[in-house]
């Protein structure tokens, strides 16, 4: 009998936790490790569920992924940021001799569910969510409220991964927000709500705002000794992300306020944005402004299956060996020549408009990094200054949106009156798309202009740089702009119908 993926995740997590008769089984199988056991003994070896915790954060980073395809864009979340971008139109696939990313740039994946793409995404997601599941259950489940202070923070790191995995589904597979729509399989854990079918789209961000808010509180008190691991100050980011998308302005700047607020993180500086400035590179999870990164170490093993694989020249990569990545020039030309981060991007040969003062290994030799050390980004504060400037714009509170777009840019154009000179005569829809395009110019190569691109329902209108498509435009909520329900999902979950 067919199974569908969500079937088959969601059955392996119920075996899990199910309710346990072996203590009537004289013949149990000690040696197998169930999540009761880990639920019994978690102050005894909290280490247990740790691990299962930092095995959800690797799925973030594995080359190959969930779907273990053995693809070169298979990449875990920064493979998905790639996809993103690429549909955003930003990056603009400006050389294709190996075909990695044809069937997106192409916008082929985006209308046909048959395409690996979709199947990728899909199961990534899921499986994070899966195992998210199986963690939150073996502390108690959705509703549990740990007496011990690793309990909370297990139980905090967990429903915080599973919302971000719920949000990134809803972003990518409906084409714009409507809280009406069926548009995805839901899970929660509990056996009692699951649901092969697809709910609503209210559900769904019912829990993850349920999911968000529960984890900042459980996480009030944790001090992650890594970056790959959540603490509140990300629970935060998603949840404001999360109030952005579904045009929930206010909430949106009140919680990107508190994180800006909170002295946690600095904005990025002026050196670090652009070579040959100090801490330049976008390379290393030291950076303070660093909200969410993972440290990419020699004993990983990552080599050509990598974010930077595909993404820098100074890496041995596609992108050194042909398959170029480079800004699109219709974006390019919005970066006034005051701005440094114009200076990201090359501007003669074979490197012109790709990002080879932004990324880079820093030992800066041309295809020369082979085992990888340069690490992953996932969530920066400056993206929260821009969001809540976005936020009060749309809340018809200009002041607190100039005066967040002239902090981000303070370092960004060359002197303080260049700042006045831009910010001051915005206002109205002029505002709203200025710092609109800015997250656009700020986050090139990062992921977050996809999310960017359906909060403010643009159009994509693509440069002449593109090898396909070159001179389209496309509206945010159009076929091609969001990713389909695969079609082993399809084929195999009888509840399941049609694409959002």
């Amino acid at each position: 009998m067919k199974r569908s993926l969500i079937y088959l995740l969601v059955a392996s997590s119920i075996l899990s936790i199910g309710c346990s008769e072996d203590f009537l089984d004289p013949v149990r199988n000690t040696g197998v490790i169930t999540s009761e056991d880990i639920a019994n003994n978690l102050d005894l070896n909290p280490a247990l569920l740790e691990g299962s915790l930092n095995g959800i954060g690797s799925l973030l980073i594995t080359p190959g992924g969930v779907a273990g395809t053995g693809r070169h864009y298979d990449l875990g979340q920064k493979g998905v940021d790639i996809w993103l971008d690429m549909l955003s139109g930003d990056v603009a696939l400006s050389a294709n001799s190996y075909g990695w990313y044809e069937n997106t740039a192409n916008l082929v994946s985006t209308v046909d569910f048959s395409r690996e793409e979709n199947s990728i995404i899909w199961r990534y997601y899921y499986k994070v969510i899966a195992l998210s599941n199986n963690v939150i259950n073996s502390v108690g489940g959705n509703d549990a409220v740990p007496t011990t202070t690793n309990g909370r923070h297990i139980l905090g790191q967990a429903k915080a991964y599973r919302a971000y995995a719920y949000f990134y589904l809803a972003q990518i597979f409906q084409r714009s927000y409507d809280p009406s729509m069926p548009i995805l399989p839901y899970t929660d854990g509990d056996i009692n709500n699951i649901s092969f079918a697809k709910v609503p789209a209210s559900q769904i961000y019912d829990l993850i705002l349920s999911d968000l808010n529960d984890a900042i509180t459980l996480l009030d008190d944790f001090t992650p000794d890594s970056k790959q691991k959540v603490n509140k100050y990300i629970a935060k980011g998603l949840l404001a992300y999360t109030h952005a998308a579904m045009g929930n302005y206010p909430d949106a700047k009140v919680v990107a306020d508190e994180i800006i607020n909170s002295g946690a993180y600095p904005l990025t500086t002026r050196g670090q944005l652009a070579f040959p400035g100090a801490g330049a590179g976008f390379n290393d999870v030291a950076t303070p402004s660093w909200m969410w990164a993972y440290d990419i170490t020699t004993e990983m093993g990552h080599q050509l299956v990598n974010w930077w694989g595909q993404m820098d020249y100074f890496t041995y990569s596609y992108q050194w060996a042909g398959d170029r990545k480079t800004i699109d020039t219709g974006l390019l030309a919005l970066i006034p020549s005051n701005d440094i981060r114009r200076t990201q991007f090359g501007t003669s040969g074979t490197t012109n408009r790709m990002p080879i003062n932004k990324f880079f290994a820093p030992a800066r030799t041309i295809g020369g990094q082979q085992i990888i050390t340069t690490d992953y980004l996932f969530m920066r504060v400056d993206e929260f200054y821009l969001l809540s400037a976005e936020a009060a714009a749309k809340s018809n509170n200009e002041p607190a949106a100039k005066a967040r777009l002239k902090e981000f840019l303070a370092a960004r154009l060359a002197s303080p009156a260049d700042v006045d000179a831009y910010v001051d005569p915005l206002t109205g829809n002029a505002l709203k798309e200025a710092i609109y395009r800015q997250t656009r110019i700020e986050f090139w190569g990062e992921g977050k202009s996809y999310l960017a691109m359906k909060r403010n329902g643009a159009t994509v209108s693509r440069g002449t740089n593109h090898v396909f498509r070159a001179g389209q435009s496309f509206l945010f909520d159009s076929d091609e702009m969001s990713f389909q329900i695969p079609q082993l999902e399809l084929d195999n979950n009888p509840q399941i119908t049609g694409q959002n």
